[in-house]
């Protein structure tokens, strides 16, 4: 038999994925895909620009997928990219005019798909699930930070090299490995 603690994770993806379908579904008429209108939505609720770094982090991607991705939504119109004012390196994303003006229709169907799938639920269960799932999530990316800083102390990020895999001088690693326990 299996039990609870078996089951939840599979169910838990599963219905994100179920739900993310449906979503899928409904934007599909909008020239939108489920990659396009999840990068237009973590773009739209960002404070600032993005960098094309922070979109993979936020989607759970590799950055080369995104620079893919990006390619095709600049073509498209959907966002533009400008080079960094602190980073030249960096490329900074931002929503284009096209998505602008479809980006209240994409939140206005994930409004009426919330209310659908949640509207039979009874709002002491929902307020339930909503902290279970905000305790897990919290438990979890404290962890992943505890082990992130763990493992930077021990093992330097630049593992001895540069940007572009050539070797740092051991002065300027001890120095980059000093000043990170700052």
């Amino acid at each position: 038999m299996i039990s609870d603690w078996e089951t939840f994770g599979p169910l838990l993806h599963g219905t994100a994925r179920a739900w993310r379908q449906k979503l899928d579904e409904r934007l599909k008429p909008m020239g939108l895909s489920q990659a396009k209108w999840r990068t237009l939505l973590h773009l739209s609720l960002a404070r600032d620009a993005l960098t094309q770094a922070e979109i993979a982090g936020r989607l759970g991607v590799e950055e080369p997928t995104v620079v893919a991705l990006l390619h095709r939504l600049e073509k498209e119109g959907w966002i533009t990219r400008r080079n960094s004012t602190r980073d030249r390196r960096c490329k900074m994303v931002l929503l284009g005019r096209r998505a602008q003006r479809v980006i209240t229709r994409i939140n206005a169907t994930a409004d009426e798909l919330r209310h659908e799938l949640l509207s039979e639920i009874p709002a002491s269960e929902l307020q339930t699930c909503i902290k279970v799932l905000a305790r897990i999530r919290q438990k979890a990316e404290k962890n992943d930070k505890v082990s992130k800083s763990a493992a930077s102390s021990v093992y330097p990020s630049h593992n001895g090299q540069n940007r572009d895999r050539h070797p740092i001088s051991s002065k300027k690693a001890l120095r980059g490995v000093e000043e990170g326990r700052k």
